[in-house]
Order: structure tokens, then sequence, then C-alpha cells
């Protein structure tokens, strides 16, 4: 099942909660809205798109606690850190663990829907990325031992001859063999298979 993105919104007053939901409404995106970082928590699923905008200052768990402990988990949204004090500790702690910005209150609604934008966005780019990772993955599985070895062969730039050779086999075998792992992996040419394994050899993207 596909989600639509959706923007929650985590602040512990009821009036900025009200204005923001109002105001992404505006724009036509989804919005939920918490009034505690648990409350949150307690109803996260990382498989929902969109993005967090998420104030600082909360009794009980701040948002910077909320956001280091969204840190842990495999699929983090992008996070948009409100705050009605200019602290620049707080604001580069922020941006350190990861947030994409830090607006301070009262910021213009047209910069927060620009960032909210920007965040869904950069949120489903990131998705697109580990979607494509991970059918990437499952092809390589497939592939045997022996179709394996011919594929480090490859991309080390070396001619069959030169595999057969080092792997005791026919350039023939060599050949179906590569033949193979092209279909496996569903690569048109080299140049497409190589980049198939640049993305392989990337650190699966959060």
């Amino acid at each position: 099942m596909k989600h639509k993105s959706t923007v929650f919104v985590v602040d512990d007053e009821p009036d900025v909660r009200a204005a923001l939901a109002m105001l992404i409404k505006s724009i036509g995106l989804d919005v939920e809205c918490y009034a505690s970082p648990q409350d949150f928590l307690d109803n996260y699923r990382a498989e929902r798109p969109g993005c967090l905008v998420l104030d600082v200052r909360m009794p009980g768990m701040s948002g910077l606690e909320l956001q280091e402990r969204l840190g842990a988990f495999e699929d983090t949204p992008p996070i948009i850190m409100i705050s009605g004090h200019g602290e620049i500790p707080t604001a580069v702690r922020a941006i350190q663990n990861g947030a994409i910005d830090f607006l301070q209150k009262p910021f213009s609604d047209q910069a927060l829907l620009d960032r909210v934008q920007q965040a869904i966005m950069l949120d489903a780019a990131r998705r697109r990325d580990q979607q494509e990772y991970r059918e990437l993955r499952r092809r390589y599985t497939r592939l045997t031992p022996r179709e394996r070895e011919v594929l480090q062969g490859v991309v080390e730039g070396k001619i069959n001859k030169v595999i057969a050779a080092q792997l005791k086999v026919s350039t023939r075998t060599v050949e179906i063999h590569r033949a193979r792992v092209m279909e496996k992996m569903q690569a048109a040419s080299l140049s497409n298979l190589m980049r198939l394994i640049s993305v392989l050899n990337t650190p699966s993207p959060h």
C-alpha cells in the first residue's frame, strides 16, 4: 500500500498546533498533530512518508530528545525544528543531528511551507533510493557464487579470457556466466551494470 505524504506536527501548545495544521492544509497536504513527543512515538510508523515539524522545548521529552530517539530507526523523517527561543547551541545541535532547518518563532508562513515542501521532496527521494537499493540487493542475492566471481572480474575491468584463467574455467563458461549476470541484474549494458554495482557498493540510504 502506497501512503500519501503527511506532515507530522509535534508541539505542546494547542494554538500553535491548530495554526500550523491550518497553514499546511492550505497547500493541500495531510497533517497530523501531536501534543507531545511520546504521543508521536506511540503512533510512529516508519513506512509512512512525510516530514516532521518539531518544537524544541516541551514538557517531559524535548524535541531534541525525540530527534535523537528517531535516529535509532532505519527510516527517519526529515525534521524541521521550530523554537520560540533563539538558542544558537540548540540550533547547531539540531542541525548536526540531521534536522534540515531550525526556524525561530515567529517565522513567516512561507518560510515554513518552503521547508515543508523541501522536506517532503527529500523524503520521497530517499525512499526511491532505498527502494532501488533493496531491489538491487534482491537481484544480487539470486546470483550463484560462480556468477558473483565472474561479476567481480567484470567490475575490475578484466576481459573474459583473464577471468577464465583465474577461475580455471573455459572462456565460454565465463561468457555464459556473464550473460546470466546481465540477465539476473537486469542490466541493459556493461555501463548500466557498473552503475548498478556502484549503487550496491554505496551504504544503504537512510
